[in-house]
């Protein structure tokens, strides 16, 4: 399985799974078969908006109706949900790099955490479907988000190793790896998210839906809530800065790469680039990710022209002080946004800006506001 980095990629990716988002895809997406096919692999591009949840959401409904195709509009939307709940409490996102930091501490002090933690990222384990998943995200910078679950479960309920830990294992490797939805996903498996309740990776469900290729023994029985910080209250969320006027500067991460949405509206007088994605963890990204965030700087250098690489956040911070006014796509919560420099003007795109507010509680509550999100479509042909 192979996700090629350039926006092409991606829209040929949306064209031929677009058929599929209806009824095929609520019936065979909780399946982890090889090669994942029953899924779109969309996820990779999303994450790095090489294309947009407007592009998808657009297609989808092009082709199937809303009730057809509910439950991949509502896939869509999760990650969107993931995002707007984290921005209402960015301090999630850094009490758990204080818990990795903590947690890396102790594999340095402790060999038996350390032999451990090192024979589950190596798929060693001996539990085969878990050492399966390890090695195949490894390889592929992929997992079916079935699989996701089942390891997060095993990992901190069978193993139990510290879940910021395999947090951020799925960090350096996943090609969609996306700060907001992978710890609330890891938290809300361990029982933190949806306070006491937990994923009890069973081996009935992994067989079931693994079509008999792992039949595990030995997994935990239980699932008890971990111990973690209450849920903060919801802090303001983010408002879009207003767009400069005159010459201005566009700073492009990797967070957003199809700017043309901003750059349309605003004097570019430069554009520059950087790539926080080494960011997301404290030790080195996977081969796999690093080789796929490589490939597509270089399909958004082909795509935009002439553009300013910066290769460290003190480079952004000096070639900022260097323009009078500089702009970007707003950063959301993540190791990105927690490295750049103050003053410059963070323009919310409108799906975000929609989405966001309604991320209050849990998915169900912002479930009830898709409908009025997708009426959003019926007016506008473009929305980019």
């Amino acid at each position: 399985m192979t996700f090629i980095p350039s926006r092409q990629a991606a829209l040929a990716r949306l064209t031929a799974f677009t058929p599929r988002m209806g009824r095929d895809y609520a019936s065979q997406r909780n399946y982890d078969r090889p090669g994942h096919d029953d899924v779109s692999r969309l996820s990779p591009y999303l994450r790095h908006r090489m294309i947009t949840e407007d592009e998808v959401l657009r297609a989808c409904l092009g082709t199937h109706s809303p009730s057809a195709a509910q439950k991949f509009v509502q896939e869509v939307y999760w990650r969107t949900y993931w995002k707007g709940w984290l921005e209402h409490r960015p301090s999630v996102w850094t009490q758990y790099r204080a818990g990795l930091t903590q947690a890396l501490n102790d594999v340095q002090t402790q060999s038996g955490l350390r032999a451990e933690w090192e024979a589950a990222c190596a798929g060693d384990t001996g539990i085969d479907c878990f050492d399966h998943w390890a090695r195949e995200l490894v390889d592929t910078g992929y997992l079916h988000n079935h699989a996701r679950m089942w390891f997060a479960s095993i990992w901190m309920f069978t193993l139990r190793l510290p879940w910021e830990l395999g947090a951020d294992f799925f960090l350096r490797h996943l090609l969609d790896g996306d700060p907001a939805s992978n710890t609330l996903g890891w938290r809300w498996v361990g029982g933190m998210q949806t306070v006491g309740k937990t994923y009890l990776a069973r081996p009935s469900n992994i067989s079931r839906y693994t079509e008999g290729r792992f039949k595990p023994e030995g997994l935990a029985a239980f699932a008890p809530p971990l111990d973690g910080y209450p849920n903060p209250d919801r802090s303001p969320l983010p408002t879009s800065d207003p767009l400069p006027k005159g010459p201005v500067a566009v700073l492009v991460t990797e967070d957003d790469m199809t700017p043309d949405w901003l750059l349309d509206q605003l004097d570019v007088s430069q554009i520059a680039y950087f790539d926080g994605t080494a960011h997301r963890s404290p030790l080195h990204t996977g081969a796999k990710l690093s080789a796929f965030m490589a490939g597509a700087k270089d399909d958004l250098l082909a795509r935009i022209g002439t553009v300013t690489v910066l290769d460290t956040a003190d480079d952004v911070a000096n070639w900022a002080k260097d323009h009078d006014a500089v702009a970007m796509s707003y950063p959301p919560v993540g190791g990105t946004a927690d490295v750049l420099p103050d003053g410059i003007a963070k323009i919310l795109r409108p799906y975000d800006a929609r989405a966001w507010p309604h991320a209050t509680a849990g998915f169900f509550k912002f479930k009830d506001k898709i409908p009025k999100l997708l009426g959003a479509y019926d007016d506008q042909p473009e929305m980019l």
